[in-house]
């Protein structure tokens, strides 16, 4: 049973739409990594700033390091479900080719790999602004109270001035 390269076409078409969720996913992955790397760095400096304090006082900077702990633990969540999210895709675009090449009809197969893709990737963003939320938390722990009230005064300001 040969299959022609006009029933091909079709599901070409279809498979566009998953490419492209790999490749925006991509770049999503892309942006983890780099703030992973930068959670990391930042560990580092911390670490060897509590190694160098001589009797004083480390507990600001190991609720900083406990801190970038769970954000390093989320962030690779996020990127584990962001590469989920790949996969199922990937698995997508293949079961799709080859469901047309064997002449099957299984649409629940599609739906499911694309639901669970999704699914992946709206679990992975949610990670990720759980993340960015923390990361927040951390910089006030850092800079202290001021920061935030400086932030709503700019913006209270703002709204006043209408700029």
């Amino acid at each position: 049973m040969a299959v022609e390269t006009s029933d091909i076409v079709p599901v070409l078409q279809t498979a566009v739409s998953p490419v492209v969720l790999i490749s925006g996913v991509g770049l999503l992955l892309l942006t983890m990594t780099n703030r992973l790397g930068r959670i990391v760095d930042r560990a580092r400096s911390l670490a060897l700033r509590i190694r160098q304090v001589n009797g004083e006082s480390c507990e600001p900077l190991h609720a900083q390091l406990r801190i970038l702990d769970q954000r390093a633990r989320m962030v690779r969540r996020s990127i584990a479900l962001a590469s989920f999210c790949v996969l199922f895709a990937a698995l997508l675009v293949i079961s799709l080719f080859v469901t047309s090449l064997a002449g099957a009809d299984i649409p629940w197969l599609s739906a499911t790999l694309f639901i669970l893709s999704l699914l992946s990737l709206i679990a992975s963003l949610v990670e990720f602004i759980r993340d960015v939320n923390r990361s927040l938390e951390a910089t006030a722990l850092e800079v202290g109270q001021d920061w935030g009230r400086e932030v709503d005064r700019a913006d209270r300001e703002m709204r006043k001035t209408g700029r």
